[in-house]
């Protein structure tokens, strides 16, 4: 008898937790023996989520069962596979998310799908990516940690092509199809060049910006941004591709455009995964990037590895870094206090109050329009002028490092006042890789065995430490 009952409670509550989401009706033209997908909120909008697949019934209706431990505020939209055949509506236009409220109880959620976003039958789609600013630098750029291929795009601030030797910061962003182009997002471009340009024209940013944008690919995207897997959805290859935006794309953008290559003026920014993969680059890489944009973060994927990393992670006075997190109060239950747990982790781990900015606005949604509101305010955060807070030496001492970048020999002199000193130079994972003791006010230092990329010279005297960034190329 108490099997029985407990059986019977077991059933009673695994039909609570039930929710259906069925599609009652879909477009004449969809193809023969598609596969449907629910990607939302829920999943980290994975588009081809084999855990969300429809099931085609007798009836012809799709269905798909969410988890019991999906509730609360959800966001959704149905695709065939990938962003690029997403639904639209019957006139082949973007629609806004789906939204429902999943409280637990059994219910079946009935919808349709009026049209596919690349089998509609209207006029091409016209580029609105601002011109000549935004051009893409490669549809197929090498990516040789992940023996990959991938488009990446640039945008140049307005009169970079007339201002001769001016160098720019950078700002690397992920999900490239969406930063620039209505034609190729998936759900509204975040209009960063709009953005940008305005920001130029109306003297709020007078230098300007070089933006640089890599594709995801659906299929890799929950791989790519995370680098620890989670047992439901994938994920793991995020130190992979990390490694390729510092040793291989960051090298080619630095000596193809004119950059100002420092940590300082080089900043990273995502949504969503993007806003985890940004995260963990300016933990890892703390020598490359000293500016993270992080916009409606998906912490929840990898929270308790997340947990443990920032555990162990301590900030250094040498490499100070800027956060800007924002997100919505009502995108997820989890979305805010996980955000502000990883805030907060960082002011204990030794970042400045002053370089930390946190926002969570009752009205923002996960989503492109809500991203592309409140970019100018992260960037103009983000860049604005001065440094991050960091401890100075109070001798105001400083010194020397010429050419830089360098190529075979790097030339460092020692600050007025100084006889002698010790040069360390630290890749960006803050590994030494070079020592030697300098006597001479100026000495020649070899560094042709490094290998390219960013790295920090330290130099120690008797009572001060003072630090520079140097790239060897």
């Amino acid at each position: 008898m108490r099997l029985f009952f407990a059986l019977l409670l077991l059933l009673t509550s695994s039909a609570r937790a039930q929710t259906i989401v069925r599609l009652t009706s879909i477009p004449a033209n969809t193809p023969a023996g598609a596969t449907l997908y629910l990607a939302g909120s829920f999943n980290s909008w994975n588009p081809s989520s084999a855990t969300h697949a429809l099931a085609r019934q007798p009836d012809g209706s799709y269905t798909v069962t969410l988890p019991a431990s999906v509730t609360g505020a959800l966001e959704f939209k149905f695709t065939r596979g990938s962003w690029t055949s997403v639904e639209s509506d019957a006139q082949n236009q973007d629609i806004s998310n789906r939204r429902y409220t999943a409280t637990g109880a059994p219910t079946t959620v009935n919808l349709q799908v009026l049209g596919w976003k690349d089998l509609g039958t209207v006029a091409p789609c016209q580029s609105s990516a601002l011109q000549p600013n935004v051009q893409v630098i490669n549809t197929a750029f090498a990516m040789p940690q992940l023996g990959r291929t991938r488009r990446v795009w640039v945008y140049l601030p307005t009169g970079y092509a007339s201002s001769g030797t001016r160098r720019y910061p950078v700002l690397y962003m992920h999900d490239g199809q969406n930063v620039f182009d209505q034609c190729t997002s998936f759900s509204g471009e975040w209009g960063v060049d709009e953005a940008l340009a305005a920001l130029q024209q109306n003297g709020q940013d007078p230098t300007g910006c070089i933006v640089v944008a890599i594709d995801n690919d659906g299929a890799q995207r929950l791989n790519e941004y995370s680098p620890w897997n989670n047992p439901q959805y994938g994920g793991g290859q995020g130190d992979q591709y990390v490694e390729f935006l510092v040793q291989t794309l960051k090298p080619y953008i630095d000596q193809q455009y004119r950059t100002l290559p420092d940590r300082l003026n080089t900043g990273i920014g995502g949504s969503s995964m993007g806003g985890l993969i940004s995260l963990y680059a300016a933990l890892k890489y703390p020598a490359v990037f000293g500016r993270a944009a992080i916009f409606s973060p998906a912490f929840w994927f990898a929270e308790a590895p997340l947990k443990a990393y920032l555990h162990q992670h301590r900030a250094t006075a040498a490499q100070p870094t800027r956060f800007y997190f924002v997100a919505g109060t009502a995108e997820s239950q989890t979305m805010v206090p996980l955000m502000q747990a990883v805030r907060d982790s960082l002011q204990r781990a030794g970042y400045a109050a002053s370089d930390l900015n946190s926002l969570s606005l009752a009205d923002g949604q996960h989503a492109e329009w809500f991203w592309r509101r409140e970019f100018p305010a992260a960037y103009q955060w983000l860049y604005r002028p001065g440094t991050t807070t960091a401890v100075r030496p109070t001798s105001g001492a400083t010194f020397q490092l010429f050419p830089n970048p360098a190529a075979h020999v790097l030339t460092v002199q020692l600050p007025v006042g100084w006889q002698r000193g010790r040069l360390e130079i630290q890749d960006s994972a803050g590994r030494v890789v070079l020592r030697r003791n300098l006597r001479q006010a100026a000495e020649a230092v070899n560094v042709a065995g490094l290998r390219r990329g960013h790295y920090v010279a330290r130099l120690q005297g008797e009572k001060t430490t003072l630090s520079q960034p140097f790239v060897k190329e």
